[in-house]
């Protein structure tokens, strides 16, 4: 029987083990909080969890070398030494997570280990790539070019759960979005490189219809410039990767960044009211109404919807902010975490569509889409099992032979990415193509 680890026993954990040890494998979960492993094995018998945290390093060395593979699903910024150690013990990893300039770095030394490090093997990043290759091959196999991509998926409370002024909820760490939002953005339009300072990120967001859910917008996501080599299209004019959200949510954090409100420049917050906080970050009077003054500088009504989203927040309130020292990404992300997490009883869901415009080997020019549409439900929200099920089926595929790669990898190889996509589609995870469309259709 193969021996995995899973590192973490987050929101995307359950999934993963889940199919594992319906796999037949012997999993061992080790967490810091040691119930919720407990929770995920439920008492099977090809399951056991371990007490454990990141300053334990022989612990982890032992958990690495006593198994045959190791599933990191802990912060991005401890994957490198969990590789190292995986080179070190000739054992296959998995993450979900980007790969990194320093992981990357480690590729060679992991092919002369023999072990494949896939990363990138979860919804955004994972199931974009392996979709987008998918059809990407087939163009180029056809003797066709791709002229303009877009790459864009959300994950994102269904429509009757999108209730608050901000119109979304959070099924993953809060922190995590809004840390996102922090970043510039590049991509190539017309063939012109495009780059949005992360003050400007929010401002102009694209206009889509998404099939069944109705209007959205996207805000673009970091470096999408790189993509052209990762897929294979140096032709392309139009590249663009991009995040979807309802309405409401790019015009409200543009507002907060507006007043400085994600920066993670630690202040002293001791006796302060959330209204003091605000006024203070963004160079407010806090002797006058602090509404009325957020209204003016955003150059807003009062009754806007940025306004009423801040108010709902508790942005204005006369509260006391109850801590000493923090950043105000650390107070607007606490908020958030404690209005707009995802309820029991209510469906998450995650969407996810490709845009292509394609010239074929007769110089014929037509446009593709592909489109995702995918809801929770009672067992797993749709950010758990679009995550975790690449990756699990991934793992599976190591572990009996059938993905040989070594090295540093992502799932853009075809003999990766299509018995995946094929396990995914028999889960009922499936893009639903729309092909020859008009051109007039092009964003």
């Amino acid at each position: 029987m193969h021996k995995v680890v899973i590192l973490g026993a987050g929101m995307v954990a359950k999934p993963i083990a889940d199919y594992l040890l319906e796999n037949n494998i012997e999993l061992t979960i080790a967490s810091r909080t040691v119930s919720k492993a407990e929770a995920l094995i439920n008492g099977r018998p090809n399951g056991k969890t371990i007490a454990w945290t990141m300053d334990q390093l022989e612990v982890l060395e032992k958990m690495v070398k006593e198994n045959d593979l190791v599933v990191s699903l802990l912060p991005y910024t401890h994957h490198v030494m969990v590789a190292k150690l995986c080179i070190q013990y000739k054992k296959n990893m998995v993450t979900t997570s980007y790969v990194s300039d320093e992981m990357r770095a480690l590729d060679q030394e992991a092919k002369n280990a023999g072990i494949i490090i896939l990363n990138e093997i979860g919804v955004d990043p994972g199931y974009d790539h392996m979709t987008a290759m998918r059809i990407i091959d087939r163009i180029h196999n056809e003797g066709g070019e791709v002229e303009e991509f877009y790459s864009l998926c959300g994950a994102l409370a269904a429509p009757e759960a999108a209730n608050n002024p901000l119109r979304y909820k959070f099924s993953w760490s809060p922190r995590g979005v809004v840390m996102a939002g922090n970043n510039d953005a590049t991509f190539l339009k017309d063939g012109e490189t495009i780059t949005i300072p992360t003050e400007d990120l929010f401002k102009k967001p694209l206009q889509i219809n998404f099939p069944e859910i109705g209007d959205m917008e996207v805000y673009p996501n970091r470096d999408s410039l790189d993509y052209i080599n990762i897929y294979g299209i140096p032709k392309v004019k139009t590249m663009y990767r991009g995040t979807f959200r309802y309405r409401n949510w790019c015009s409200s954090l543009d507002g907060l960044k507006a007043l400085n409100l994600t920066s993670y420049q630690e202040m002293d917050l001791t006796g302060k009211s959330y209204a003091d906080f605000v006024a203070e970050v963004s160079g407010l009077d806090t002797s006058s109404d602090i509404k009325s003054q957020v209204a003016r500088k955003l150059d807003l009504n009062e009754g806007n919807e940025v306004v009423e989203a801040m108010e709902w927040l508790g942005l204005f309130s006369s509260k006391p902010v109850h801590k000493e020292k923090a950043s105000p990404f650390d107070i607007i992300a606490d908020l958030m975490q404690k209005k707009m997490m995802l309820g029991q009883d209510e469906r998450d869901m995650v969407i996810m569509q490709h845009i292509f415009t394609v010239k074929n080997k007769h110089g014929e020019r037509k446009l593709i889409k592909s489109s995702m549409l995918d809801f929770g439900d009672n067992q797993y929200t749709s950010i758990a099992k679009t995550v975790a099920w690449p990756a699990a089926i991934a793992v599976t595929m190591i572990l009996n032979g059938s993905i040989t790669l070594k090295g540093v990898h992502i799932p853009i190889e075809q003999n990766i990415y299509e018995p995946i996509l094929e396990k995914l589609e028999a889960l009922g995870i499936t893009m639903k193509e729309e092909d020859d469309l008009a051109l007039s259709e092009k964003l």
